[in-house]
């Protein structure tokens, strides 16, 4: 496997992780505004892997990606 593509893939990994974090926050003993500081940047956090992920993927990716969502309608 090419570097690009693994590092491709590591990145969605990445964003999958920040995007279930966001879930984990309430469990912690944290306020109320770090919850709402984390919350944003996780994610910013997991939109940005989630695209710079594609875009070493490449456009076959995305379409398959774009297809999973589609047969949900």
């Amino acid at each position: 496997m090419e570097i690009k593509k693994l590092a491709g893939y590591v990145l969605l990994a990445l964003s999958c992780l920040a995007w279930a974090a966001i879930f984990a926050l309430p469990f912690f003993e944290i306020s109320v505004g770090e919850v709402a500081a984390l919350t944003t940047g996780l994610m910013v956090a997991g939109e940005a892997t989630f695209f710079l992920g594609v875009a070493l993927l490449g456009r076959e990716a995305w379409r398959k990606i774009k297809a999973v969502f589609k047969k949900g309608h």
